[in-house]
C-alpha cells in the first residue's frame, strides 16, 4: 500500500509540474520538412498529461497518442511513396499545429567535424570550395530540403535542438555543408525523389564527443573522464545557472554573412582611452586563449595594450599588424575603429590595419581589439614577429606588440546563444569553476546536444566525415568508431541503417601523428555491417580542408546508390583483401576491382616491401590482371607490403572506374 501511495504521489507531482503545457513538437518537425518514404514515421512531442494527440496528414494517413504523466507523447504514422507537397496537422486539447509544404522522400543525417561542416561557400581565402560561386548559383532545387542543427553542448541528452527546414536555394545552400549538399544533389538527380539532409557537425571534434556515455563506458580509456563528468554535475549545473543569469544576445535570426557585424555586447566603453582596465586579466600574446587561464571558452574577449609611441611618429600614418585572429575581430586605436574582419572563415588571415595620422600622438597610445571566437581555439594566436606597429613604409622601425596585454571576456557563447557578461564589473572572473574541461571535445557532449534531439526521426541512413581529431589515437579509433556507429543505430531502435564515411585525405599532421593508421582504422570499419568508405587519397590538398567536395559527395552517393537504391555500379576503389607470397614476390588481391586496375599518371608509386626484419624499402609494383605483383631485389624473401603509408602519400592505384585504392599494409607491426 505504501509503495502504491508513494507512486501515486510521484505521478501527481509530475502531472502538476507539466499541467497545462501547450502542444509542442521538436524543431526537427516544421514547414518544408522531408519525411522518409514508405515507412512508419516517428512523431513525438509534449502536451498536457493525459490528453490525446491526433495527427492527420493530407496523404490520407492518421495516428494518435495519449500523453504520459511527464507530458511526453510519441506515435508513428505510415508515409506514402515519394511525393508532395503535403500538410500535416497535429491536434490536442492544449493546442494544434499545422505543417505546410512537406515532401516525402529520402532522409539522411550528415555529421562529423570541419570537413563535413565546411560550407558550400567555403572559408575563403584559406579554405575555398572548388567552383564555389558556380555551384551556389546553380544550387536551387525545391526537391532538396536542408536542416542544420545549431551548435550546442550538453552534459546530459537533450530533447530538442535549434534549427529549421529550408528549401534548397542559392541563399540556403551557401552556408550549408558542401559534402552533404553534393551527396544529396547526386541522389536527387539519380533517384528523382525529394531528398532531406539533416546536417549536424562541429569542426575539430573527436568521435568520442559524438558517442553516448552508455557506449563509451565499454571502453576503459574513457572511464576516468566519464567518472569526472559524473562527479562534476553540480559544478556544471552551477556554471549553467550563472550563465543563464545574464542577458542573452541571440544572432540565429541574422544571415550568416551579417551575423557578427556590429553586434552590441554592452561593451562600447572597452575601446575608449579612458576605460578603466585595472580589474582586467593579463595575458601574454600571441597565444590561443585555451592555453591560458581562460581555458576552453567560446565567446567575446577584449584585449587592450598601451604602447609608447616615439615623439617623431606623431602625425604619421602607422601600420598595425596583429597576425591571424581566431575567428573575428574589430580593432581600435585611441578609441577609434581602424579595421576589422567580422565574417566567419577568416581565422587564418593576418590582420594588417592602417592607423590614420590624426590618431597618433607621442607617448601612451591604446590599442584595443575585440575578438569573437565561435569554436575551437580562439584569440590573437600567430607568431610574435607578426604583432608590430610601424610608420607606413618603414617596417624596419617596428615596435613589437607582442607581450602582456589586458583582457576581459564580455560574452560567452553556449548552445548557440551569447550570454552578455558585465564589462563594468568584470564578472567573468567570478565565473563558477568546473574541474573538468567543458567544450565541444568533451566526450558525450555533442551526442547529447546534437544527436539525441534528432532521435528517433525516421531516416534512411547517415554519412560521416571525421577522423582528423582522432589521428593521434588510431588504435583506439579501431574500437571507438564502430562503437559510435552501434550507438547511433541502437538509439534509432536498433535499426542497422547504412553508415557511409569519408576516409581522411593526405595532410602533414607532423611526425608525431601517423594518419595512415587512422585511415587504416577507417578501412577496417568496413568489416562492420552496412558501412562504406569514400577514399580521398587522390583529391587531398596541402590544406586539411580539401576544396574538392564535389567528388567526396559523389563517392558517398555511389555507396548509397549501389547498396540502398539498387543501382548496378562500382561504389569504391580497390580495397586490399589478401596477399600471397610467391618466391621473391608478393601478389596482392583486392575487392572492388571493378572493370580492372590502372596506375596513375606517374605509374604505380608508394609501394614498399619488407622481409622478416621489418625494414621496408621502395618496391616495384606491376598490374597483372586484377592483381598486383610487388617485389624488390633488396628483399629476396618478402614478408609484407605497404602502400601509400605516410601522412602525405597520394593515390597511384585506381580501378578503371577512376576510383582510388585506399592506403593499406599487409602487416600489423607496431
Amino acid at each position: 500500500m505504501k509503495k502504491h501511495i508513494s507512486g501515486l504521489i510521484v505521478m501527481v507531482i509530475l502531472a502538476s509540474a507539466v499541467a497545462g503545457v501547450a502542444l509542442e513538437l521538436p524543431a526537427i518537425f516544421g514547414d518544408h520538412m522531408v519525411l522518409q518514404q514508405k515507412q512508419q514515421v516517428a512523431f513525438w512531442g509534449t502536451a498536457t498529461p493525459g490528453e490525446t494527440v491526433t495527427l492527420t496528414a493530407s496523404w490520407g494517413a492518421a495516428a494518435a497518442a495519449v500523453t504520459a504523466a511527464d507530458g511526453r507523447w510519441q506515435t508513428r504514422m505510415k508515409s506514402p511513396a515519394a511525393g508532395g507537397p503535403f500538410t500535416l496537422t497535429v491536434r490536442a486539447a492544449s493546442g494544434s499545429k499545422t505543417f505546410q509544404d512537406i515532401l516525402i522522400g529520402e532522409v539522411w543525417i550528415c555529421s562529423g567535424q570541419s570537413n563535413m561542416e565546411m560550407p558550400l561557400a567555403g572559408w575563403p581565402p584559406g579554405d575555398p570550395i572548388a567552383h564555389s560561386a558556380d555551384e551556389i548559383a546553380a544550387a536551387g532545387n525545391p526537391q532538396m530540403r536542408l536542416f542544420t542543427v545549431q551548435k550546442a553542448t550538453s552534459a546530459t541528452p537533450l530533447r530538442d535542438c535549434i534549427g529549421q527546414w529550408q528549401e534548397c536555394t542559392p541563399a540556403t545552400a551557401a552556408p550549408f555543408s558542401a559534402t552533404a549538399f553534393f551527396f544529396g544533389q547526386r541522389l536527387q538527380k539519380e533517384l528523382g525523389v525529394p531528398i532531406g539532409l539533416i546536417h549536424t557537425s562541429w569542426g575539430g571534434t573527436p568521435a568520442e564527443a559524438w558517442t553516448s556515455s552508455e557506449y563509451l563506458k565499454t571502453m576503459p580509456a574513457f572511464a576516468g573522464v566519464l567518472d569526472k563528468l559524473a562527479t562534476s554535475q553540480e559544478e556544471m549545473k552551477a556554471r549553467q545557472q550563472w550563465l543563464e543569469s545574464h542577458p542573452v544576445v541571440s544572432l540565429n535570426d541574422k544571415p550568416e554573412s551579417e551575423r557578427y557585424v556590429g553586434v552590441d555586447f554592452g561593451d562600447s566603453l572597452c575601446p575608449a582611452v579612458s576605460c578603466d582596465d585595472a580589474a582586467w586579466g593579463r595575458m601574454k600574446l600571441p597565444v590561443s586563449w585555451e592555453n591560458t587561464e581562460v581555458g576552453q571558452f567560446d565567446g567575446v574577449i577584449w584585449f587592450r595594450k598601451t604602447i609608447e609611441v616615439p615623439a617623431e611618429w606623431a602625425g604619421l600614418t602607422l601600420v598595425a599588424e596583429l597576425g591571424p585572429i581566431d575567428d573575428m575581430d574589430v580593432t581600435w586605436f585611441n578609441g577609434e575603429r581602424i579595421g576589422g574582419m567580422e565574417k566567419s572563415g577568416l581565422w587564418q588571415t593576418p590582420r594588417i590595419y592602417t592607423v590614420p595620422a590624426q590618431l597618433v600622438k607621442p607617448g601612451a597610445n591604446v590599442i584595443a581589439v575585440r575578438v569573437i571566437d565561435t569554436q575551437g581555439g580562439g584569440g590573437i594566436y600567430g607568431r610574435a614577429d607578426q604583432l608590430r606597429l610601424y610608420p607606413e613604409g618603414q617596417p624596419e622601425k617596428a615596435l613589437s606588440l607582442a607581450g602582456e596585454w589586458r583582457y576581459l571576456p564580455v560574452a560567452e557563447l553556449a548552445n548557440s546563444r551569447f550570454y552578455r557578461l558585465s564589462s563594468s564589473t568584470a564578472d567573468f572572473f567570478s565565473r563558477p569553476k568546473v574541474t573538468i574541461e567543458i567544450s565541444a571535445n568533451t566526450p558525450t557532449f555533442l551526442y547529447n546536444a546534437m544527436i539525441a534531439p534528432l532521435v528517433p526521426y525516421t531516416l534512411r541512413g547517415a554519412i560521416w566525415y571525421q577522423g582528423e581529431s582522432n589521428a593521434g589515437r588510431p588504435r583506439e579509433y579501431r574500437t571507438l568508431f564502430p562503437l559510435m556507429i552501434d550507438c547511433w543505430r541502437q538509439q534509432w531502435g536498433g535499426n542497422p541503417f547504412p553508415f557511409y564515411f569519408v576516409q581522411i585525405a593526405p595532410y602533414d599532421y607532423g611526425r608525431a601523428t601517423r594518419s595512415q593508421e587512422l585511415r587504416e582504422a577507417q578501412m577496417l570499419t568496413l568489416n562492420h555491417p552496412r558501412t562504406g568508405m569514400a577514399v580521398t587519397l587522390d583529391i587531398g590538398a596541402p590544406s586539411i580542408h580539401p576544396p574538392d567536395k564535389q567528388d567526396v559527395g559523389r563517392r558517398l552517393a555511389l555507396w548509397a546508390l549501389a547498396r540502398d537504391y539498387g543501382r548496378k555500379l562500382v561504389c569504391s576503389g580497390p580495397i586490399y583483401k589478401k596477399m600471397t607470397i610467391k618466391k621473391d614476390k608478393i601478389v596482392l588481391s583486392f575487392d572492388y576491382v571493378g572493370s580492372g586496375l590502372r596506375a596513375g599518371s606517374a605509374g604505380l608509386t608508394g609501394f614498399e616491401i619488407a622481409g622478416a626484419d621489418r625494414h621496408f624499402v621502395p618496391a616495384q609494383a606491376v598490374i597483372t590482371g586484377k592483381e598486383i605483383s610487388v617485389s624488390s631485389p633488396q628483399v629476396p624473401q618478402p614478408a609484407a607490403v605497404r602502400y601509400a603509408w605516410s601522412n602525405l602519400a597520394t593515390a597511384s592505384l585506381f580501378n578503371l572506374e577512376n576510383l582510388p585504392a585506399s592506403s593499406f599494409r599487409t602487416d600489423d607491426w607496431e
